[in-house]
């Protein structure tokens, strides 16, 4: 195994995610992990120049880039199952679990200790791991603004459970981004590209 993690690793772009969804343009957990990996990383910069914190956004972004690495041994598992109830949920934990420590176990043993807190949770960056999870419901919530931007009312349910998810949160950093930035996901390239006019 000592040598296959990046290997394993570029394998994300091969697990499409809304499997049960009719999507009018698909997505895999490359595409959706590097976008998470973006907003997690402005997340922190927010939190550092609008409220004062001393986050390490740089963390916050590589926690993004791996934050469903194990989905390339367990597949992309629909919400609605994930989350069915209490014991699938933890059972799915655990599993996931298992799957990252399986991944992690693929790097030479010198380098495992630099990747160890991207995969699992520490105390220390327990706040910048919230800032992920803001930040991958923002990345399937911009999904589901496309998909309906297309007539696509397929993820209009979808949509809906996200944003009271993401007001549940209630991360100062998310009010900013959602108010600031996630507007701009429904202009055009020219609107985008000539913001005056």
């Amino acid at each position: 195994m000592k040598g296959n993690f990046f290997a394993m690793m570029s394998r994300m772009k091969y697990i499409e995610r809304w499997a049960l969804m009719k999507n009018t343009a698909q997505e895999n957990v490359c595409e959706h992990s590097l976008e998470v990996a973006m907003i997690a990383h402005a997340l922190a910069v927010i939190g550092n120049t609008r409220f004062n914190k001393d986050l390490n956004a740089e963390k916050a972004a590589l926690i993004g880039m791996y934050h469903d690495s194990s989905e390339i041994i367990t597949g992309d598992m629909p919400t609605p199952v994930k989350y069915y109830n209490e014991e699938i949920k933890n059972a799915m934990k655990e599993v996931e679990c298992v799957a990252n420590k399986k991944i992690l176990n693929m790097l030479p043993e010198d380098m495992r200790e630099s990747y160890k807190s991207i995969f699992f949770k520490t105390e220390e960056d327990e706040y910048l791991w919230k800032l992920v999870k803001g930040a991958d419901k923002i990345s399937a919530l911009i999904k589901c603004m496309e998909e309906m931007n297309t007539g696509n009312t397929e993820f209009r349910s979808a949509k809906a459970s996200l944003e009271k998810s993401i007001d549940q949160m209630e991360l100062p950093e998310i009010e900013v981004f959602i108010k600031d930035f996630l507007p701009a996901y429904g202009n055009t390239l020219d609107e985008l590209s000539n913001p005056n006019e």
